[in-house]
């Protein structure tokens, strides 16, 4: 199950409205939103990998990675021009989806399982001819394939010249681990990557700029409190231990 899928089953069960959470957490710190502009405290988080505090914010239900993509992907793309962009979306977020089909002149959305998105396609084998979109987004996708340099080449194929592709995956150690097999309890991880993974790219795109959760002010809370000391689990039994318990997270730019 996505990351997305658990904090929308917190706000499915989490009705109170953001106003009365306000009120009910203002001992907790502060925070702004820049996907729905809520500004107050945000909501802990609960995953197979412990509890993120800080995490969701409690009127659209954004998460820490969805709120940095959404800023990288902003400065990335100039308004002037995203209207006369074509855009495709892997695995839409719910968060991110009607923001992106506002913003971008032709928008579509793609992804093998999911049945109310535009393509219902395999990331391995794009049924797109070269040259078609002028952006590409997959957030936390590349983690769950284990062929993932076949998906990165289809990705650059589809790109027109000077196109780009935002591809973060989670980072959760200092080096990227290749399991196994896919681990069912994180969410059918087949890695855990490290910042070194973002040096594939490298192979393919002419330029990859890494943005970083310091990269902008700290109160959108772009960083993941969580307590990776705890690692291994039973539930994550190939993760290292991390020291501390606020981690940054990571967002490539990707220029063809």
């Amino acid at each position: 199950m996505r990351y997305d899928d658990l904090s929308q089953r917190f706000r499915n069960k989490f009705r109170l409205p953001s106003s009365i959470f306000k009120i009910l957490n203002r001992a907790k710190a502060r925070f702004a939103c820049p996907l729905c502009d809520y500004e107050g405290p945000f909501a802990d988080f609960h995953s197979f990998a412990g509890v993120r505090k800080h995490a969701i914010c409690p009127k659209c239900g954004s998460l820490e990675r969805h709120r940095l993509q959404y800023l990288v992907m902003s400065g990335a793309i100039k308004e002037m021009t995203a209207l006369e962009m074509k855009m495709l979306h892997f695995a839409p977020e719910k968060y991110l989806r009607p923001l992106f089909a506002k913003k971008f002149g032709t928008y579509e959305t793609a992804d093998l399982y999911m049945n109310d998105v535009d393509h219902k396609v395999d990331i391995l084998n794009l049924p797109f001819g070269n040259g078609t979109y002028d952006f590409v987004f997959a957030s936390h996708v590349l983690e769950h394939i284990t062929n993932d340099e076949k998906a990165i080449q289809e990705i650059r194929r589809i790109l027109k010249p000077n196109g780009l592709a935002i591809l973060p995956v989670p980072v959760v150690c200092d080096k990227t681990i290749e399991y196994p097999r896919a681990n069912p309890h994180e969410a059918g991880h087949v890695r855990a990557p490290g910042l070194d993974y973002y040096e594939k790219y490298k192979r393919y795109f002419n330029v990859v700029e890494i943005f970083a959760s310091g990269s902008f002010p700290e109160k959108y809370q772009l960083f993941v409190y969580e307590d990776r000391s705890v690692w291994p689990t039973a539930n994550c039994p190939l993760r290292p231990p991390m020291q501390g318990a606020k981690h940054s997270d990571f967002v490539p730019v990707c220029y063809v």
